[in-house]
């Protein structure tokens, strides 16, 4: 794969999944570039770098050497380029920009704004260089959230009532190729909840039905059980006992007497909420497995997101065959 795109409902870490995505994908030599299309520069926050600028800048070194750059595609300069590009009208692009013209045409045409976006992203994962080598090895977008996704990759459709003829339309076309084409793969970010869960079901349909290719599905912070099976068994069916727990606490010497047993009965309602979390976990990720998309799993991080804790995400990625 050349080109992976990676969607989630808002809050299940998408911008971090990408970002380890392609730390991953660069690990061993390779050269990947991570884009981003929403303006937030997520890319940066999760870096700690300054904000990111509209050009492609090494961000990153991948376990076992490999590069990752990135960039922050901002529409008005990708307007800019386009017009330069096709029409040789950059200067004229500057002024048009200068009156409004630019915000005014992607807000009347909203998928001219796509157009352009996923454009400069395809162009990158085309570009080659003087040796007829590929630039990067693969180009990692972080999307839209899931409920936009077929739409802002549809682009021949989106574009439609735009242009019939002329470079927006063959524009258009060289971008569909790419999105449409067996070296892409829209991945989709998850918590094993029943919202997520449902959003992602929602959206590998509405891209099967575009015609679009779904790759796998990123289960993001995943809690592994503390206590062993037949524990939580008993705690769902609400036999759980709390004096084998009181028994414990005091042959440890953590508390006696009346302590012991409030603590006992506290660490008892745990379990039992503990069990039932569980209990549904499992019930989406069966729910999950009715997509028929390879699943990846990845670990909650106890110390929250920074560097480190990309590439640990990353080498999980590469241990299950994600990269």
């Amino acid at each position: 794969m050349r080109l992976h795109v990676v969607t989630g409902k808002g809050g299940t870490g998408k911008t971090t999944v990408a970002a380890s995505l392609a730390l991953a994908l660069a690990s061993g030599g390779r050269k990947v570039l991570l884009v981003e299309v929403e303006g937030r520069q997520g890319i940066a926050q999760i870096f700690d770098l300054p904000p990111l600028p509209y050009e492609e800048r090494k961000i990153a070194v991948a376990p076992s050497g490999g590069d990752v750059f990135a960039l922050a595609i901002d529409p008005e300069a990708a307007m800019l380029e386009y017009m330069e590009m096709f029409y040789g009208m950059r200067s004229a692009g500057r002024a048009l920009t200068k009156m409004g013209i630019v915000d005014f045409a992607t807000t009347v045409a909203p998928g001219f704004r796509d157009v352009l976006v996923t454009g400069k992203t395809t162009e990158a994962v085309r570009r080659r260089n003087r040796n007829g080598r590929r630039v990067y090895d693969a180009v990692v977008l972080d999307a839209p959230p899931t409920g936009r996704i077929a739409r802002f990759l549809n682009v021949t459709q989106e574009v439609a009532g735009l242009a019939k003829v002329g470079p927006i339309k063959n524009h258009s076309e060289l971008v569909n190729n790419v999105v449409k084409s067996p070296e892409t793969a829209v991945h989709f970010v998850t918590l094993l909840e029943e919202m997520p869960v449902q959003e992602t079901l929602d959206g590998i349909a509405e891209l099967r039905a575009a015609g679009l290719p779904p790759g796998g599905i990123f289960v993001n912070m995943v809690r592994e059980s503390l206590l062993p099976q037949a524990a939580l068994d008993t705690a769902v069916k609400g036999r759980f006992d709390a004096g084998e727990l009181v028994l414990g606490l005091k042959a440890a010497g953590v508390a006696d007497g009346a302590e012991a047993t409030a603590m006992a009965e506290a660490l008892a309602e745990e379990v039992v909420e503990h069990a039932h979390r569980t209990e549904l976990e499992k019930a989406e990720r069966e729910t999950l497995g009715g997509a028929g998309l390879t699943s990846y799993e990845l670990p909650l991080l106890a110390d929250g997101v920074d560097l480190a804790g990309l590439y640990e995400l990353a080498e999980s990625m590469r241990t299950q065959g994600a990269a």
